[in-house]
């Protein structure tokens, strides 16, 4: 992600994005907000659910058992669809999308 997101990150601007992680038990939380720092640094609307999306399991079975991780996972596709159409509305009625000023970077070593 760290290579990704530094070479082509002028690619992800504007495009929405959501993390979603799988754990067995702990280390999910640190996960999901980590991958949610990439899209922030990035210009990228970050979708959420009704909860960090997450889901538990050792195996893809026992996944498919944890029903609040599997609802979480179904609103986040809800809010998904609907960003994506209020975007392409936007777009539709002439909003214009964001306008981004050239990158200033500040270095505090001198």
């Amino acid at each position: 992600m760290d290579r990704l997101m530094f070479s082509a990150s002028h690619r992800f601007a504007k495009k929405p994005a959501a993390a979603v992680v799988s754990c067995r038990r702990g280390g999910a939380s640190a996960a999901y907000d980590q991958l949610n720092k990439y899209f922030g640094m990035n210009n990228m609307p970050i979708v959420p659910s009704q909860y960090w999306n997450q889901i538990h399991g050792n195996t893809a079975e026992e996944a498919r058992k944890d029903l609040e991780g599997l609802q979480t996972m179904r609103t986040l596709g809800e809010n998904m669809a609907w960003l994506l159409k209020c975007i392409e509305t936007g777009r539709n009625a002439g909003i214009d999308e964001p306008y981004y000023e050239k990158w200033q970077p500040t270095n505090f070593i001198r």
